[in-house]
C-alpha cells in the first residue's frame, strides 16, 4: 500500500488552491446546469433515478459531478473541456490544467485513517484529501469509518486530492459489507488496477501463472471440444488450480468457475483459449471454424465473417487460427474478402485492425484481478 502524496506545494499555497478550486468549481456546475445543456442533464438524471429507484440529493449532486467531468457529448467532448475552452475571462494556464485535470476521477470505496487521509479499497492507495467547503466538511471522517466518494486532482504539481460532490460515510462495522462490494467492482472493471503498479504487476503474474499451469495441463493452449467435454476439462483445470490457492477461491464453488459463459452451452464446439494477454477467452463454433481451413465452406466462411465483425471477439484468437493453419490462411481470407492478392503477412495486421479498432484503442489488462491487503483482510473478516 503506497501513499499517495508529493508535497511539493506549501500547506499556505494548498490552502489557496482549494479555494480557487472552489470557485472554479461552482462555475462549473452553473455551466454544465445551464440552458445549453439541460435537455442532456435532465436525461442523466433520468436514469440516475431509474438505477437508484429515486432522486435524492447525494444521488443528484453525483450524477450532476458526472455529468460535467465524464460525461461524453455528442461530438465526443466533455463538458469541463468546453467550460476550459469558453469560460470568460479566459481561464489562466495554471486555471486551466486545474480544470482539466478534474477529468482524472477517481471512485472508490474508503477507509479513513488517521489524520484524515482517505486510503480506497479498490486500488489499495491512500490519498491526502481536501475539500472546497474547508476543513469542517471532513471532520465528520473519524478512522476506521467508510466513506463512498468522488477524489479528483487539486492541481499538477500536487497529489492532493479534492472531494468533488458529497461524501457518503458508513460506520466501521459495515466494513465486511463494503468490502465485498469493492471486490465486485474490481472484478468488473480491472482498469481500477492501472493507479496501482503494483496490483497490475501482481495480476499479469498471476495470469502467467495460471496460463502455465493450463498448457502444462493440457499440452496447448487452445482447447476445441464440445461444450459438456470443455466444461469437464474447465473442472479438472480449477481443481488443480484451487490446490494451488491459499484459502481457495473465496467462496466461489468449483462448478461455478468451470460453467461456460451463457450462449455457449448449446454451440456445437467451444474453444477454450487462454491468451497470453487476453487470458482464459471461450469462443462458439471453433470447429465449425477450424474445419474452414482444411474443408472450406459457406458456414465455415459465415463463422469467419462473424468473428470479424464481432467486437466481443478478440483479435487475439483470430490470429492463433491463422497461426494454427499457416499454409491455408491465405486461401481462405482471400476467398472472404474477394480480394485476390491478400497476404496475412502483409495485410492481416491492419485488417484486424480495422475490424477491431476498440481492442487495439485500449490498454491492455489483465483477466486476474488481485486486491490489496487491506480488502483481503476484511475479505476475510476478524481473526482469520
Amino acid at each position: 500500500m503506497d501513499v499517495v502524496t508529493k508535497p511539493s506545494l506549501s500547506p499556505g499555497r494548498v490552502d489557496e488552491l482549494v479555494a480557487l478550486s472552489g470557485d472554479l468549481k461552482g462555475e462549473l456546475v452553473a455551466f454544465a446546469q445551464g440552458p445549453r445543456y439541460a435537455r442532456r442533464l435532465d436525461a442523466v438524471l433520468d436514469e440516475a433515478a431509474d438505477r437508484h429507484g429515486f432522486l435524492d440529493e447525494t444521488t443528484a449532486v453525483a450524477a450532476i459531478d458526472h455529468f460535467a467531468l465524464q460525461h461524453r457529448l455528442s461530438d465526443g467532448s466533455t463538458v469541463v473541456e468546453r467550460f476550459a475552452e469558453r469560460r470568460r475571462p479566459a481561464l489562466s494556464p495554471e486555471e486551466r490544467a486545474m480544470v482539466l485535470g478534474w477529468r482524472d476521477v477517481v471512485e472508490g470505496i474508503f477507509e479513513v485513517r488517521r489524520g484524515g487521509a482517505l486510503h480506497n479499497l479498490l486500488d489499495d492507495l491512500v490519498y491526502e484529501v481536501r475539500s472546497t467547503m474547508g476543513p469542517r466538511a471532513l471532520r465528520a471522517l473519524r478512522p476506521g469509518m467508510f466513506t463512498v466518494a468522488r477524489l479528483v486532482p487539486l492541481h499538477p504539481d500536487t497529489d492532493v486530492r479534492l472531494v468533488s460532490g458529497h461524501l457518503t460515510t458508513y460506520p466501521r462495522g459495515d466494513g465486511p459489507e463494503l468490502a465485498r462490494a469493492a471486490a465486485q467492482a474490481v472484478a468488473a472493471d480491472p482498469r481500477l488496477l492501472c493507479r496501482n503498479p503494483e496490483l497490475l504487476r501482481q495480476g499479469w503474474e498471476t495470469q502467467a501463472a495460471a496460463r502455465a499451469d493450463f498448457v502444462e495441463l493440457f499440452g496447448t493452449d487452445l482447447l476445441v471440444l464440445p461444450p459438456a467435454e470443455a466444461r469437464e476439462r474447465l473442472r479438472e483445470y480449477h481443481r488443480r488450480r484451487l490446490a494451488k490457492i491459499p484459502g481457495g477461491a473465496g467462496g466461489v464453488s468449483l462448478d461455478e468457475l468451470s460453467a461456460l459463459p451463457e450462449g455457449l452451452r448449446d454451440a456445437d464446439t467451444v474453444a477454450v483459449y487462454f491468451d497470453e494477454t487476453e487470458g482464459l477467452c471461450y469462443y462458439a463454433d471453433f470447429g465449425l471454424l477450424d474445419d474452414l481451413f482444411t474443408r472450406p465452406s459457406s458456414a465455415g466462411l459465415a463463422v469467419l465473417r462473424r468473428y470479424l465483425d464481432d467486437e466481443s471477439v478478440s483479435p487475439a484468437v483470430v490470429q492463433r487460427l491463422v497461426r494454427r493453419h499457416p499454409d491455408t490462411a491465405d486461401t481462405v481470407f482471400r476467398k472472404l474478402l474477394r480480394k485476390p492478392a491478400f497476404t496475412w503477412e502483409a495485410d492481416g495486421e491492419a485488417l484486424l485492425r480495422r475490424r477491431k479498432k476498440s481492442h487495439y484503442a485500449r490498454e491492455p489488462l489483465p483477466g486476474f484481478t488481485p486486491v490489496g491487503s487491506r480488502l483481503a483482510e476484511l475479505l476475510r473478516g476478524p481473526g482469520k
